[in-house]
């Protein structure tokens, strides 16, 4: 039979620990004897050891030191996410001010243009833009119920956007100047000759029929004659521009990039005079005029 070998190692370990434990318990309760003599003992024994040991503490502080440090970081991350959601909210605030201000400037531009005092308006807000390649006109929040009538001139704060051209109950949609079927008898200042500004589907309509051609410049203003009864006349319109191919065009006053307000002019057809005899009524049914003295009897 195999000898069984004896196990040192178990024996030994257990004597091991037990000498570490008492030695521990001896040095703390040597640390902890409140006595002159224990304390000069302590004091010596750190001046002895403890300065030799100063290249193994300072792996110690560095980590210490690295722990700090990335407590540190997190606070200051922490912090930094916390002022970039304020800076979210920030923007968003800043945007709608923004927002805000351009509508309220609008309004106010929409307040400012001077219009005959004959005529009335009222505002409404642009819901959709329906431009296509065959149709330019946007749609408006106003409609029959508000009183608004088919053919009424549009204006945004800057000049004439184009007019109504169908009337729901709530709504209505607004042929713009630009749209191909758009024609609006103009009249060119200074020189007031009279045109006629013909919509193609680009930002730019052109300028047809013009009685003299030589007489307009780059940078006419032009506004509506009220010729046919279209438009009320005087609103403004836009400048000459002339284009590459040397047509002349209108550069448009209406911001039609940015359409959201409009108003809706109120205009009323003028009164028909069925007699015109009447208009002047002459005092004693006598003709206007000198009076001639009465002829004698019997003169020539």
């Amino acid at each position: 039979m195999a000898r069984r070998r004896y196990d040192f190692a178990t024996p030994v370990r257990r004597v091991l620990v037990a000498l570490l434990v008492l030695v521990l318990l001896g040095l703390f309760l040597v640390w902890r004897i409140d006595s002159p003599r224990a304390e000069a003992m302590r004091t010596a024994f750190i001046d002895r050891f403890v300065p030799s040991f100063q290249w193994a503490l300072l792996p110690v502080a560095r980590a210490t030191d690295m722990v700090a440090g990335f407590q540190s970081y997190a606070r200051l991350y922490e912090q930094n996410q916390e002022l970039r959601r304020e800076l979210q909210k920030m923007a968003a605030w800043r945007e709608a001010a923004i927002q805000l201000e351009q509508e309220n400037a609008k309004l106010l531009a929409q307040n400012s243009v001077r219009l005959d005092p004959a005529l009335t308006a009222l505002s409404g807000v642009v819901l959709a833009d329906s431009g296509s390649a065959f149709r330019q006109s946007v749609l408006l929040n106003v409609g029959a119920r508000d009183g608004v009538l088919d053919g009424w001139a549009t204006m945004d704060g800057l000049g004439l956007v184009g007019r109504i051209a169908g009337v729901g109950e709530r709504t209505s949609r607004v042929m713009l100047l630009t749209d191909p079927s758009s024609r609006l008898p103009v009249t060119i200042q200074p020189s007031g000759q009279h045109a006629l500004l013909t919509g193609d589907n680009t930002p730019y309509p052109a300028l047809d029929f013009i009685e003299r051609p030589e007489d307009v410049r780059p940078g006419d203003r032009v506004v509506s004659s009220g010729d046919g009864g279209v438009f009320p006349a005087g609103l403004p319109v836009g400048q000459v521009a002339q284009a590459t191919d040397g047509r002349l065009r209108v550069r448009m006053a209406a911001d039609y990039g940015r359409l959201e307000f409009l108003r809706v002019l109120r205009s009323h057809p003028a009164e028909a005079i069925a007699d015109s005899g009447n208009i002047i009524v002459p005092e004693g049914g006598g003709f206007i005029g000198p009076v001639q003295p009465a002829l004698a009897p019997g003169a020539p």
